[in-house]
């Protein structure tokens, strides 16, 4: 993760759907991409192309379980970059559309995800 510049990161954060993306993986541990589509409410296409620009850039890495692809932040990825996700994630909890995306999130972990999280 030594590749990762201060470019490259606003590079990546330079974008509202990625923002959303990276705040709700900020508070979760991994998220499918299901969870994900159904929380941002946008198409699956879509967040699967905001989710490789993050990977390529070294801020998220993906397994996939079954049917299903999870993805979190990396492990590698250094403490200005975590630091610096964090307070987005905090300044951005009351703002529109990442406090509902939050909220449909929970709402999604209260009813039945046809992700397995295993």
């Amino acid at each position: 993760m030594s590749g990762l510049t201060i470019e490259v990161f606003a590079k990546a954060l330079a974008d509202q759907t990625r923002l959303r993306i990276l705040n709700l993986l900020v508070q979760n541990p991994q998220l499918c991409v299901c969870e994900l589509t159904d929380a941002l409410e946008l198409a699956q296409p879509k967040i699967s192309r905001h989710l490789a620009i993050l990977r390529e850039a070294g801020l998220l890495q993906d397994r996939k379980l079954g049917l299903w692809v999870h993805y979190r932040l990396h492990d590698n990825l250094q403490s200005w970059a975590k630091l610096i996700l964090t307070q987005v994630q905090i300044a951005s909890q009351d703002e529109s559309p990442y406090q509902e995306d939050s909220q449909r999130l929970k709402q999604l972990a209260l009813s039945d995800s046809v992700c397995d999280k295993t």
